[in-house]
């Protein structure tokens, strides 16, 4: 089971940064606001600085600070209502603990610094009176699930007692999600409610397998996966903004990026057409899901994920739906996307022809081999340094089972490449373009060295950015994916 919020003392990273492109929607006031006023009291905490902060998906940002009085008194106060969602008043110590902001913005809270949690009290603001209590309810729900599960844990797989504390296990997790459920539904359209909602897992029923069915465990599976994946946002209430600032969201998308969608573009790109299309109802929310996707991807280490930036930057971006992007960074992402584009796995390689050690041109395309190695690289790199003799090392030892390398020079010394390649014995293609005349590095997006391409029979890509210790694994992999 997850949970949205925390219900202890904990110590947390403030952060006032943002990764890419701003995950905020712009926060401009609401006719008819009246500002907030939100009154803190904590006797024993004299002459203490609180901080006002909030959550944008794993991230926290400071909105205000104050220093309390004699008597352990301040107030955070402003013009404009603040946006809805999960807030947190900061102690020293990083210490904090959580409330609401909705409608309601004009409250008191009360706690003790020695022990914030136990004694937080609220005073004219029913939902977070409602929040303290099903906080609190929920730590003694999991609590008690942690209690049975360490339980469960130290009994013999299989014995009676287990199998007791299995059932027990289970029922308390029937009550917890019917708590979540009474809860979501007692504070319908309210922030508590969404939240509440957000954490309730998704049900997924028993899968209809026709009879006679070929591996039935295997279709069962298989039906059971996409059920799960394709209602994984059910309980997600898209028309609720407050949940942007919140754990809830982000934790949700985060989930089903890493766990639930299978690490494909095509996969990942019909998922996240889906969630654009069901955070269209409300345009903060478009914008922190449309954000929070480009901030992931284009970080992301997995190989082949720029196409989803690709992806992304023609559905949104470029389409003139991301109203929130300064001209700047929408001109930065054309220009990233034109690099990108020439070469995303599943294309067909552009073209090299260049000159050569040999001393005559050489084109990428008259090699004929089952695996074109496209190697760019620097005799004065230090990573080709260590690189090279790798590569070296494996071409030598399979360049007779259907492996070439095609190897680029980014270097303009062609004294020192000629060195290099004779004192190192490198007899595969060694290409030469000092003036980029084959627009190789526009092509192929060269930034940095050593970067390598592998290339089928066709001249098709079909892996990007490998390091050479994963040559051998990737192309052994990819042929017996090919013989099967």
């Amino acid at each position: 089971m997850e949970t949205p919020v925390k219900h202890s003392q904990m110590k947390f990273r403030l952060s006032a940064s943002i990764i890419i492109l701003s995950l905020l929607p712009v926060l401009s006031p609401v006719s008819g606001q009246t500002g907030h006023s939100i009154t803190v009291m904590a006797p024993d905490a004299p002459s203490v600085k609180l901080r006002l902060a909030y959550h944008v998906g794993a991230q926290q940002y400071v909105r205000d600070s104050l220093v309390t009085d004699a008597a352990g008194k301040g107030r955070f106060t402003g013009a404009d209502k603040l946006p809805s969602g999960v807030y947190m008043i900061v102690l020293p110590e990083n210490i904090f603990f959580e409330f609401l902001l909705g409608e309601d913005q004009h409250f008191d809270i009360k706690f003790s610094k020695s022990d914030p949690i136990s004694t937080l009290a609220f005073t004219g603001s029913e939902e977070n009176s409602r929040f303290v209590a099903y906080q609190r309810k929920w730590k003694s729900l999991q609590e008690e699930a942690v209690k049975i599960s360490g339980r469960l844990n130290g009994l013999q797989p299989g014995s009676p007692e287990a199998a007791a504390a299995k059932k027990e296990l289970a029922g308390q997790e029937t009550k917890m999600k019917q708590y979540l459920r009474e809860t979501s539904e007692a504070n319908k359209g309210t922030l508590l409610g969404a939240i509440a909602r957000a954490v309730i897992p998704v049900e997924t029923p028993a899968p209809s397998v026709p009879p006679g069915t070929h591996n039935p465990d295997s279709v069962s599976r298989l039906l059971s996966y996409i059920y799960y994946k394709d209602h994984f946002f059910d309980n997600i209430d898209f028309t609720e903004p407050g949940l942007i600032r919140s754990p809830v969201l982000g934790g949700k998308l985060e989930q089903f990026f890493r766990q639930v969608v299978i690490q494909m573009p095509d996969s990942i790109n019909r998922e996240a057409d889906r969630l654009l299309e069901k955070s269209a109802v409300n345009s903060d929310m478009f914008q922190y899901v449309a954000v929070w996707m480009m901030n992931r991807f284009a970080t992301s280490e997995i190989m082949g994920h720029d196409a989803v930036v690709v992806h992304l930057a023609d559905k949104v971006y470029l389409a003139g739906k991301a109203p929130w992007a300064s001209e700047e960074y929408i001109s930065d992402l054309r220009k990233r996307v034109e690099r990108l584009r020439p070469n995303l796995i599943g294309m067909k390689a552009p073209e090299l022809l260049m000159g050569s050690f040999a001393g005559h041109y050489v084109s990428l395309y008259d090699v004929k081999a089952d695996f074109t190695i496209l190697y760019f690289w620097e005799p004065d790199c230090g990573h080709c340094k260590e690189a090279t003799p790798k590569l070296k090392e494996y071409y030598d030892s399979n360049r007779s089972s259907g492996i070439e390398v095609f190897a680029v020079c980014t270097q303009h010394d062609k004294e020192k490449w000629e060195k290099y390649i004779v004192d190192n014995g490198l007899s595969w293609i060694n290409g030469w373009d000092p003036d980029r005349m084959s627009r190789f590095d526009f092509l192929y997006n060269v930034e940095s060295t050593p970067l390598i391409y592998i290339l089928d029979r066709d001249k098709k890509i079909i892996a990007k950015r490998l390091s050479v210790e994963d040559i051998p694994s990737f192309i052994d992999t990819y042929r017996k994916y090919q013989a099967n």
